[in-house]
């Protein structure tokens, strides 16, 4: 009777040691994607917090229904033109042309710089007009034309 316990204490240990060699790598990948993604959320977070943008103008050119508009990024973070969204009436606007700071070949607008954004859109005369300029962190502009 003395062996038959020591045999099935050592297979118990044995059964203990593996299933904690098998759990351990699973329990510790998924905290580590638990980390990995509050970091990326206190990122995006700060992003969110350092971006600021201000419309300094919107003109629009009735005759060739050309609405162009100027923005500044006013905040202190690094802003991408392809990711920047404008919206007149409620709808997507595709640009016909960007510049930033006159550069038309640029994707990158930074801090203190101005982006130009022209868009081809018919607007109605009563002034009720509304354009919103959306950055590639969620932060919006809105100027009612």
């Amino acid at each position: 009777m003395g062996f038959s316990v020591s045999a099935s204490a050592a297979i118990i240990f044995a059964a203990m040691f593996i299933s904690m060699g098998i759990l351990y790598p699973a329990v510790s990948n998924g905290v580590e994607d638990v980390s990995d993604a509050r970091a990326d959320s206190a990122d995006v977070l700060l992003d969110q917090q350092n971006t600021a943008i201000s419309v300094a103008n919107v003109s629009y050119d009735a005759p060739s229904t050309t609405l162009t508009v100027d923005v500044d990024n006013t905040g202190t973070t690094d802003l991408s033109v392809d990711a920047t969204d404008v919206l007149v009436n409620n709808s997507y606007a595709t640009p016909s042309a960007t510049a930033v700071a006159g550069d038309t070949d640029t994707d990158l607008w930074l801090p203190g710089e101005r982006l130009t954004v022209t868009v081809d859109v018919s607007l109605t005369a009563d002034g009720s007009n509304r354009v919103v300029v959306v950055t590639n962190h969620g932060i919006s502009q809105a100027e009612v034309l």
